[in-house]
């Protein structure tokens, strides 16, 4: 479990091709690697991900083709990552409770200055619409982030100085693809409230 809130940016140094999908080899940035064992969790780009072996300030990470194919950014060389670490029972919850599981690919519709912040607008997937607040929260590329407004299938952002200065969400630009995480929390109400808890759907 994580908590969106990106505590470095690191680079994803080499990539080498496995049977199953990717090996990816990360430097960790200001990620402080010390506290971290082989078998871990660790977000990258929002994708919960396991470490699989430590070397030389360097942790490698196994990647499916199947995570390959529902996500966006773990197969560029050199390109920059979102991190963090699993979160402890005794963390604070700056964010919000996010998985890492990707629930669809975003695609930026804008990103434009607005003062000293930027307003940043997502074009969704449809089936995803429904679990999008106005006010609530989703993580784009790892980060927690609070829905400003909706229309139609896009939701916009707004995000401040802070936000551009420790994540890779500056580097964003018109046409780019992102990670996109919903609310779990509106998953459960679906389930429900649905007809998933309906006992005559099941059998």
């Amino acid at each position: 479990m994580f908590t969106g809130i990106v505590q470095a940016v690191g680079e994803l140094r080499r990539i080498a091709s496995q049977e199953s999908g990717l090996r990816l080899d990360i430097a960790p940035g200001m990620l402080d690697l010390r506290d971290v064992n082989t078998g871990d969790s660790i977000a990258i780009n929002g994708v919960c991900l396991t470490v699989t072996a430590l070397a030389d300030d360097m942790f490698s990470v196994d990647v499916s083709r199947e995570t390959l194919s529902c996500t966006e950014g773990l197969d560029k060389q050199g390109g920059s990552v979102n991190l963090e670490k699993a979160m402890r029972l005794s963390d604070r919850l700056g964010g919000h409770l996010v998985s890492g599981h990707v629930d669809g690919v975003g695609e930026v519709v804008t990103f434009t200055p607005d003062g000293e912040s930027y307003r940043l607008a997502i074009k969704v997937p449809v089936s995803l619409l429904k679990y999008i607040a106005k006010k609530g929260s989703i993580t784009v590329n790892g980060v927690s982030l609070t829905v400003n407004a909706i229309a139609g299938d896009e939701f916009e952002i707004n995000l401040i100085p802070h936000t551009l200065a420790v994540t890779t969400l500056s580097a964003l630009k018109t046409g780019a693809k992102v990670n996109l995480e919903v609310d779990m929390l509106a998953r459960y109400v679906e389930r429900l409230i649905g007809d998933g808890m309906n006992p005559k759907s099941v059998g």
